[in-house]
């Protein structure tokens, strides 16, 4: 009768454990032979903190139904010195009855037996296991998800910094990486940039960003389809958080209109992303590998003259209408410096004025307000201007010259004529 309670209590515990271990496995993301390997490992650590040594104690773990055997192997001898390795023949015989001196035996050890410090030990080898395992979990959930973009709750400011909550973690917003001027609330929903994602021994610590130039773009990528399949590729962004972006862009389809997938029927697709920068500005010009067409386009929207690139410095000279030198610099010098990070050159900024008297600026190396459209074969591969020349034969000057001889004996002839007829 005894037994038969015994081995009910032992599938009821067996029962429970099994439950708990479903419960952990979905709400902590752990796998169970994980949370199976903790609670052998912690019978063992119980074991040895209660007996004092391990070498011939195991552990039989049934990972089907959670029940399981702990057990010492006990060798049969005449006189007992060590009752944790040796067993005199009466007591092996209750047992197994068909067994002999020097015989090997396994003795089922009792953990219900286990002393305070001893069940202490093993929760705590559990506890562990299950919060390095949580904590892993969270790690290669978050490691997958670095460089994108996740909505967050906002949940509580520590000084400056700002907790986010994502889920099964908490992201920090630091001071640096939050736009100027940008309020953000308790329980706010907002977008973040996942800048780094690592391991301590503390958990994961999360570090994201809402200024960083990348969040642009994973926003156009949700927005924009054909930038996320591809068809439309974003070359390149520079960006003043909360005031101002440029967006260069480059169309692989060229029945597909780069600039216009991007801004969206009636500014639909840029709006939202506008919307979701907090009314960031955002400027979206096409890309081109000419750099001085390129300067011209990152200007916008100014107007431009002229541009003469040096390639090889990494430079340009760039003249715009006298009207329009204030909008190409922008306000603060702004839209000059958004165009340069975005081209990479160090662009000098004329108005037609300046450049007449500035030294090493010619006028005559810059197109005419008649001529600022510009050709592909009009640059060199540094992108400099330059004017198409065709080979004039001897003859064929002398024939100009003839003609424009003519042409002068003729007007004054009707000069003369012109006189004796007034008279």
């Amino acid at each position: 009768m005894r037994k038969k309670k015994t081995e009910d209590a032992q599938a009821t515990a067996a029962s429970e454990l099994r439950q708990a271990l479903d419960i952990l496995e979905k709400e902590k993301d752990i796998s169970r032979d994980i949370l199976l390997d903790a609670i052998e490992n912690s019978l063992m650590i119980a074991c040895k903190s209660n007996y004092g040594k391990t070498e011939n104690i195991h552990c039989d773990l049934n990972r089907e139904d959670c029940s399981f055997f702990l057990y010492a192997e006990k060798t049969v001898v005449q006189d007992v010195t060590d009752p944790l390795t040796e067993i005199s023949p009466d007591d092996a015989m209750a047992i197994k009855p068909s067994v002999s001196v020097g015989d090997t035996v396994k003795v089922e050890l009792k953990s219900q037996n286990f002393g305070r410090i001893a069940a202490q030990s093993a929760k705590n080898v559990i506890l562990q296991k299950i919060r390095e395992e949580e904590r892993n979990a969270v790690y290669n959930e978050f490691i997958g998800k670095e460089h994108e973009v996740i909505t967050g709750v906002v949940q509580r400011f520590i000084g400056k910094n700002i907790s986010v909550n994502l889920g099964h973690a908490d992201a920090f917003l630091s001071e640096n990486e939050q736009v100027a001027g940008e309020i953000l609330n308790p329980n706010d929903h907002v977008k973040v940039y996942v800048l780094e994602v690592r391991n301590s021994s503390k958990g994961p610590r999360i570090l994201v960003s809402r200024t960083h130039p990348e969040l642009v773009r994973r926003l156009f990528e949700t927005e924009v389809a054909e930038v996320s399949d591809g068809t439309v590729e974003i070359k390149g962004i520079s960006r003043e958080a909360g005031s101002r972006t440029k967006m260069a862009v480059w169309s692989n389809n060229p029945d597909v209109d780069a600039v216009g997938a991007c801004v969206g029927i009636s500014g639909a697709r840029v709006n939202a992303v506008v919307e979701e920068l907090g009314g960031e500005k955002i400027d979206i010009i096409n890309w081109d590998e000419n750099p001085a067409i390129f300067i011209e386009n990152a200007l916008s929207p100014a107007k431009v003259v002229s541009v003469i690139v040096d390639g090889d410095e990494k430079t340009a000279k760039v003249v715009v209408p006298d009207y329009q030198l204030s909008l190409a610099i922008g306000r603060e010098g702004q839209n000059a410096r958004l165009a340069a990070r975005l081209t990479g050159f160090k662009i000098d900024i004329k108005s037609e004025t300046q450049a007449k008297d500035a030294p090493g600026f010619r006028m005559e190396d810059y197109l005419s307000d008649e001529d600022d459209e510009y050709e592909d074969d009009e640059y060199t591969e540094d992108g400099e201007f330059t004017e198409e020349s065709e080979e004039v034969s001897e003859d064929a000057v002398e024939e100009i010259v003839d003609d424009e001889i003519s042409a002068e004996e003729s007007d004054a002839d009707s000069e003369e004529a012109a006189e004796e007829t007034e008279e």
